[in-house]
C-alpha cells in the first residue's frame, strides 16, 4: 500500500515522504512526478479552469511540501490520500476566494488542445453541471465518480465520515438527475 508504478519503477511514496520528513529535499521531486497528473485531473475537475487548476495545484504541493518538513504527515493514509486532501482544500479555496471576487465572465472552460470537438463539448458540459453544485458535493463526485476512490479514501481526502461522502455522492446525483431533467425539458423536441 503506498507504493505506485511508475513505468518498470515502483516507488512507495510513504518511503519518499520520510526522506523529505529527514530533510531531502529533493526527494519532494518524485512525489510531485507520481502525483501530478491525477492531482491536476482532480483539481481541474473542481475549479473548471486550467489556469486556476494549476495554480491550486501550485499551492497544494508547496503545503504538502512543508507539512512534510513539519512532520505533519503520520504515514496512517496513503500519500495519494493525503494529497487529494491538500489539493481538495487547494480547490475549495479557490472556489470560495472566486465566489467572494466578482470576476469577468470566461467564455469557455480552457481544455488542452488534444481533445476531439465532442469530448470538448461534453467537458463544457460536465464542466458546467459539476460548476453547479455545492463544493463539497462537487468534490465528493470528482473523488468517488471521476477519480474513482473508494469512499473511505474520499472520507480521508475530505476530512469526513464515509457517511458523509455517501450523503454528498446521493444530494449530488440528484441535483444532476434534476438538472438534466430540465435540460430535457428545455430542448427542442424534434
Amino acid at each position: 500500500m503506498g507504493a505506485e508504478s511508475r513505468g518498470n519503477v515502483i516507488v512507495d511514496l510513504r518511503l519518499v515522504a520520510a526522506r523529505v520528513a529527514r530533510g531531502d529535499d529533493a526527494a519532494f521531486r518524485q512525489i510531485v512526478e507520481h502525483t501530478r497528473a491525477p492531482m491536476y485531473r482532480l483539481a481541474a475537475r473542481l475549479v473548471g479552469d486550467l489556469a486556476e487548476a494549476e495554480d491550486a495545484l501550485q499551492e497544494a504541493f508547496v503545503d504538502a511540501y512543508r507539512a512534510l518538513r513539519e512532520g505533519r504527515y503520520d504515514g496512517r493514509s496513503k500519500v495519494e490520500t493525503w494529497l487529494y486532501r491538500i489539493v481538495t482544500n487547494a480547490c475549495l479555496d479557490a472556489l470560495r476566494r472566486r465566489r467572494d471576487t466578482p470576476r469577468e465572465a470566461s467564455t469557455e472552460p480552457r481544455f488542452d488542445g488534444l481533445v476531439s470537438a465532442e469530448a470538448r463539448v461534453a467537458l463544457r458540459e460536465l464542466d458546467a453541471l459539476l460548476a453547479a453544485l455545492p463544493p463539497q458535493e462537487r468534490a465528493a463526485l470528482v473523488l468517488v465518480a471521476v477519480e474513482g476512490l473508494p469512499a473511505k479514501e474520499a472520507a480521508a481526502a475530505l476530512g469526513c465520515s464515509e457517511g458523509a461522502v455517501e450523503q454528498r455522492l446521493v444530494r449530488a446525483r440528484a441535483a444532476l438527475r434534476a438538472r438534466q431533467i430540465e435540460i430535457e425539458k428545455e430542448a427542442p423536441h424534434v
